[in-house]
């Protein structure tokens, strides 16, 4: 009597009855010459409902298996849709088909827009109400020195006992800072509180820090993936930074004063929130039998920071001259810029060599840097200066983006936020130095030249890094 078979193994041609072996005999198929033969794919034998079930065993990378079109293997994410999708060709989709990664990513989207927010709402708020704009460029250059002060420290305490942990109190404290300014501004509280709450904002955490951490978690041995990763956060960063002071004036303008603050505030919190509910793709927290030195003890991190801080410099010496001599809209251009130029080398192959790519873009940036003060030395129209901003701003993601990834190569894993934060400190630095020369060669020298202010920073960073890249290969060779 021949054995039943289930109807659930009808489903698959591999379940089907097989002919008894001992009444006849199949010749096997003999292997092709460019192919290695398969191994047989016997059926699994199981007993379901008192019947013999057979049913297909699943081979190693076919479909349905482990590293199928269904599933998604260690850094190498499949597009989601089900079995017998191919794998994306864009690597920001397959990045973001990480499991996990959307949420995460989503959160700190939402975290990092009031980044570009708050300074640009401080300064609508206080000088519209104490009719001051000195006594606002104080209270925000506060700010950012309270920041550059507390937020390593910060980032050593998510580093020790994970982002959840320290995040989410961390930016509860800032928003109550938030919140208190608003008081203080709305009831007319002596200036002396001012400059208290909004230093008291320095405990926010570095979300897009955090964000990188994650993604170097979760893709860590695969650096296209990371050199996608970095990419993607660059160009978050530079979309937050142009979105985030237009919606702040529009709110202020629109509503009342004190709106950008509060709905920033609101984003904050409640990015974070979402962000640190992701526990899954949190990097677990390494503990530590012994003291860890600080990662600015690191060989070639002090000089790395010093590149950070020239960068910076660039920045913020641009923002200041550009602002002075055409007004703030223009400087959209050079965001959108380096937006998208950070997603066009997100695609690119990662590179073998990153210092000397570092140099090279640093090399680059330092070129592009001269378009603006060309335009400007020969009086250009202003459609043709914010043409020169905007080719400008494709040299600056792709330096940061390199820029990071050897912070990240440079320092131990369990100390990957404070190392980030640590850049991302020496930049806010440069950004404060180079606002302040821009500043003082705008009203010494004029708006033209100022624009050497940003190409001279963009110089100084180049030299930096060369003196370290030889710097290291010198004590290599000795």
């Amino acid at each position: 009597m021949p054995t039943p078979i289930s109807p659930a193994a009808a489903v698959c041609p591999d379940s089907a009855p097989r002919a008894d072996p001992s009444r006849r005999t199949v010749a096997p198929r003999p292997a092709r010459p460019e192919r290695a033969a398969a191994p047989p794919r016997t059926p699994l034998l199981a007993v379901s409902g008192g019947q013999l079930v057979a049913a297909p065993r699943p081979v190693p990378g076919g479909a349905g298996g482990a590293g199928g079109a269904g599933g998604a293997g260690p850094g190498r994410p499949w597009s989601a849709g089900g079995a017998g999708r191919r794998r994306s060709a864009n690597p920001y989709l397959r990045l973001l088909a990480t499991p996990g990664a959307r949420a995460f990513t989503a959160g700190n989207l939402i975290a990092r827009l009031p980044m570009g927010m708050f300074s640009v709402s401080a300064v609508i708020m206080i000088a519209g109400s104490r009719g001051s704009y000195a006594l606002a460029g104080a209270v925000t250059a506060t700010g950012l020195a309270a920041t550059a002060v507390v937020a390593p420290f910060t980032a050593r305490l998510v580093d020790r006992y994970g982002q959840a942990r320290i995040a989410v109190p961390a930016t509860a404290l800032a928003v109550l800072g938030s919140l208190a300014l608003v008081l203080c501004v709305r009831y007319g509280a002596p200036a002396w509180t001012l400059f208290a709450a909004y230093a008291a904002t320095a405990t926010t955490p570095n979300t897009g820090g955090m964000s990188r951490a994650r993604w170097a978690h979760l893709h860590r041995g695969d650096p296209a993936a990371l050199h996608t990763a970095n990419s993607f956060e660059q160009a978050a960063d530079e979309l937050c930074f142009m979105l985030g002071p237009v919606l702040a004036a529009t709110l202020c303008g629109a509503l009342f004063p004190e709106a950008g603050t509060l709905v920033g505030a609101v984003l904050l919190m409640s990015g974070v929130l979402v962000f640190a509910a992701q526990r899954a793709t949190e990097p677990p927290v390494t503990p530590r039998t012994r003291a860890v030195a600080s990662p600015l003890r690191t060989p070639g991190m002090p000089a790395l920071l010093a590149v950070f801080l020239a960068t910076g410099a660039v920045f913020g010496a641009m923002e200041v001259v550009s602002i002075a001599h055409a007004g703030g809209a223009i400087l959209a251009l050079q965001a959108a810029g380096s937006c998208v130029a950070g997603l066009v080398y997100g695609s690119l192959r990662p590179a073998r060599n990153v210092r000397r790519r570092l140099l090279l873009c640093l090399a680059g940036m330092t070129a592009l840097m001269s378009l603006p003060l060309l335009a400007a030395t020969g009086s250009a129209s202003l459609p043709v200066l914010a043409l020169c901003l905007l080719v400008a701003g494709a040299a600056t993601a792709p330096t940061m983006v390199t820029g990071m990834t050897l912070v990240q190569r440079s320092t131990r894993p369990e100390q990957l936020n404070e190392g980030m934060t640590l850049a991302v400190t020496a930049l806010l630095g440069g950004i404060a130095a180079g606002a302040a020369a821009g500043g003082w060669l705008v009203e010494h020298a004029g708006t033209v030249t100022g624009y050497a202010a940003p190409m001279s920073a963009a110089a100084l960073a180049l030299v930096i890094a060369g003196a370290g890249t030889a710097v290291r290969r010198a004590s290599r060779a000795g």
